[in-house]
């Protein structure tokens, strides 16, 4: 087998036109390079130079140095990928998020990773967390964002911030009026919208015994339209309701435990990508230095004032 390195002192040697200046070039002895050549020209059964003195090429010389720089250029640039993929520089990075955090916390760190990596290519796909972790656990994202998986899943967890569940309303709904978080009690009067993918966590489950929706939607913008229709009022995490419009209220629960636990969701046992890992760190930071749970919530007159 021919290595890589030999064919690298020939074509150094033929470019130089002599081993000296080779030998400078490639900071080896004359003694190393000429033992290199002759050892190829073994390897080939043929010479590749018409004299010792190394200046002109055989015709086989020729042709052999021309493959020789195509396929050590395409080494070099292959060896460059692989260095830049491990620092980082490059890949493509797949992730799953929940559309709450997809919306309101990711875009400033992709956008920085973007600017900061610009041999990266992210994908990313907002779906609600059941999605989120089949997606990690059938590999198809590296890293997912969202609620806590079970423990049977085969995913790892990392928590990040807890987001406080609200009920969203009409500004005109009965209990915008109250001035004062809400109880079970509060809510059970009244029509709530279901919202499988964040309802029962909650504990304010509007299929349950306490409860009998007649609509359910998924998508938080289907709900928000519901809600501002009048079909009733929904669950939605703090996060989600950054960005509501100006009719609609985002009301405090009573229950200090009706909240979401938002973290990242990982294959148990595996180890991050070096462009997944400096996401993760970004995002992090981004967290420590902002008040999520503050930003999410808002002021009770930012959003329930007639």
């Amino acid at each position: 087998m021919i290595r890589t390195q030999t064919l690298r002192v020939f074509v150094t040697v033929a470019s130089c036109g002599n081993i000296r200046d080779a030998a400078k070039a490639l900071r080896r002895t004359d003694s190393a390079i000429s033992m290199t050549l002759k050892q190829l020209e073994s390897d080939l059964g043929a010479p590749l130079f018409e004299t010792d003195r190394k200046h002109t090429l055989t015709a086989l010389g020729v042709e052999v140095n021309k493959l020789a720089q195509d396929l050590l250029r395409e080494h070099d640039r292959t060896t460059e990928r692989i260095i830049a993929l491990a620092e980082g520089r490059e890949g493509v990075l797949r992730i799953a998020a929940v559309p709450s955090i997809a919306a309101q916390l990711l875009p400033p760190v992709l956008s920085a990773m973007l600017a900061d990596h610009a041999g990266v290519r992210i994908e990313l796909l907002d779906t609600d967390s059941a999605s989120v972790h089949m997606l990690v656990e059938t590999s198809v994202v590296e890293l997912g964002i969202g609620g806590k998986p079970d423990a049977s899943a085969g995913l790892s967890f990392i928590p990040l911030f807890n987001d406080p569940f609200r009920l969203v309303c009409r500004k005109d709904h009965p209990l915008a009026r109250l001035a004062r978080p809400l109880t079970r009690e509060d809510i059970r009067a009244h029509r709530l919208i279901s919202n499988k993918s964040t309802a029962g966590n909650s504990g304010l489950d509007p299929d349950g015994p306490d409860h009998v929706s007649a609509i359910s939607a998924r998508n938080v913008i289907s709900l928000l339209a519901l809600v501002r229709a009048g079909a009733g009022a929904t669950i939605l995490p703090a996060l989600a309701t950054r960005s509501i419009d100006e009719d609609l209220c985002a009301l405090e629960l009573h229950d200090p435990m009706a909240l979401r636990t938002v973290g990242f969701v990982l294959r148990r046992g595996g180890i991050s990508s070096p462009i997944c890992a400096a996401f993760q760190d970004r995002l992090v930071s981004l967290i420590q230095t902002t008040d999520i749970t503050r930003q999410s919530m808002g002021s009770e007159e930012d959003h329930c004032q007639p």
